[in-house]
């Protein structure tokens, strides 16, 4: 892939959602060609849905320079001048864009989770693998340089044979028991709770870093029962006004133990509504030689025990460097901070390889397939108080 940004062909994008994840891939989009000056794809952004019913669409999307805008997705799907859709709104829609999309040949870079279960996002699978396109899943942590480093430590043998693996995705999102209660607390809406929005993500990290999930048995909980009714569209961070309690459909809080198919042991724990914790994003894997750790809040560290005895060993501080990763598209040496920003950037870029080679690169929908049969058997589990294989 040896073009210049100048020569590069037009990538045509739509985006639909333009909240906080829209604006993300928006400007993802965007830096594309200004940390990969090579890429053969210079994405346009040429229209945007949004139902927002304030000017807050309006002004971002003449902020980010689209030329059409559109209250209803179909319009934006059913356009000729497009050729890749974000579908970056509410849990309900996501089935409906992306298998619309695909079907009119679009290819697709779809927030997680991609359908509210797996039936759904089964859906999209299908219309993807019907229709030829290529996509992109947001599973953005295992972009990380630390985590694909920390990959490539365990695949080559670093580490021993892993023995054990604990995932933590713990989060205050929802903490306030005045809330709002969102379409994010109705299953209808959500298909479930802290499973889709953080589990989904961990569970990504789990197989990405170390290996498939086996076999798990789960517990849930609901910590705060009721929340007062949405006023407007509601963030996730968004109060609730002084109307009625309502009840809140799904779970707050995950824990597992998880089998993985390299024989190894796990535990996966998640929550929204945990006081004092802010993206509380990380991983530990401990093997039968050493062992590292990871954690989102200093993305460009792994704490790393290597190449020491088996006991009274200690852990040490690695920063990536050109080499692990993308870094080098993003900095020019070791100890230089990147941003969540920049791993989407880095997902947008292999989604233009995947396009260009008509072969995937990164993470795609047949990982949120995997992602989204997680989360139905953690319900089944809890449900049924008992192991469920995958």
């Amino acid at each position: 892939m040896s073009s210049s940004s100048s020569s590069a062909r037009e990538l045509r994008v739509g985006i639909v959602g333009l909240g906080w994840m829209g604006q993300v891939h928006a400007r993802a989009l965007s830096r594309l060609t200004q940390h990969y000056t090579d890429s053969p794809l210079r994405p346009r952004l040429v229209a945007v849905a949004d139902t927002a019913d304030d000017d807050r669409g309006a002004r971002a999307a003449d902020a980010y320079g689209f030329d059409h805008q559109f209250t209803d997705w179909k319009e934006l799907v059913s356009r000729d001048d497009i050729d890749l859709v974000c579908v970056t709104g509410p849990n309900f829609i996501h089935r409906d864009v992306a298998v619309a999309a695909a079907r009119a040949g679009k290819h697709l870079w779809v927030e997680k989770p991609a359908g509210r279960n797996a039936a759904e996002t089964a859906e999209i699978v299908a219309a993807v693998e019907a229709a030829g396109v290529q996509t992109a899943a947001g599973f953005n942590y295992r972009n990380a340089p630390a985590v694909e480093h920390a990959r490539e430590l365990i695949a080559s043998g670093r580490l021993g044979a892993v023995e054990h693996t604990t995932v933590r995705f713990i989060s205050d999102y929802a903490a306030h028991p005045e809330g709002a209660l969102s379409w994010r607390f109705l299953n209808e809406f959500a298909g479930s709770g802290v499973l889709g929005d953080l589990v989904s993500h961990a569970a990504d990290l789990v197989r990405f870093v170390v290996a498939d999930i086996d076999e798990l048995v789960v517990d849930r909980a609901t910590f705060i029962g009721q929340r007062p009714q949405a006023v407007g569209a509601a963030s996730h961070f968004s109060r609730g006004g002084d109307g009625p309690l309502l009840d809140v459909e799904n779970e707050d809080y995950v824990a597992a133990l998880l089998r993985l198919a390299d024989g190894s042991r796990g535990m996966l724990e998640s929550s929204r509504v945990a006081v004092g914790e802010q993206c509380t994003y990380g991983i530990e894997v401990h093997g039968t030689k050493g062992s590292l750790s990871w954690d989102f809040r200093r993305m460009g560290e792994l704490q790393l025990c290597l190449d020491q005895d088996f006991q009274n060993a200690s852990y040490s501080t690695y920063f990536v460097s050109p080499g692990d990763g993308d870094l080098s598209a993003f900095q020019p040496g070791t100890g230089i901070a990147m941003s969540y920003d920049d791993l989407k950037v880095i997902e947008a870029r292999r989604l233009v390889q995947s396009i260009v080679e008509g072969k995937p690169h990164g993470a795609t929908i047949h990982d949120a397939l995997v992602a989204a049969r997680t989360v139905d058997a953690m319900i089944e589990s809890s449900d049924e108080r008992k192991w469920v294989r995958l």
